[in-house]
């Protein structure tokens, strides 16, 4: 079973199919990802750097934007992402 699922190219986010350990390199598309942090199974991994402030894609949608600098293998989640869905102050780009 693979370890993560990115689904779209504009994707910077992947969803972790299983409890993914601190130090461990996992593939996505190819490309490889060591975490950052222990991430649970079903939360997000950065895929690609994000500024602050930017918005994070999964699934081809946005699902948040950035509360500090990411980089690829850190574990997203409340703690580093806003939820920009249904506040009404940004626009779903």
């Amino acid at each position: 079973m693979n370890a993560a699922i990115h689904i779209d190219p504009k994707d910077n986010l992947a969803t972790c199919l299983r409890a993914i350990k601190k130090g461990e390199t996992i593939e996505i598309d190819g490309k490889s990802f060591t975490a950052t942090s222990d991430i649970p199974e079903f939360h997000k991994m950065a895929t690609a750097n994000i500024k602050k402030g930017e918005y994070c894609y999964k699934y081809g949608q946005v699902v948040g934007e950035a509360l500090e600098d990411l980089h690829p293998g850190d574990y997203v989640h409340t703690h580093n992402l806003a939820s920009t869905r249904g506040r009404g102050d940004k626009v779903q780009a």
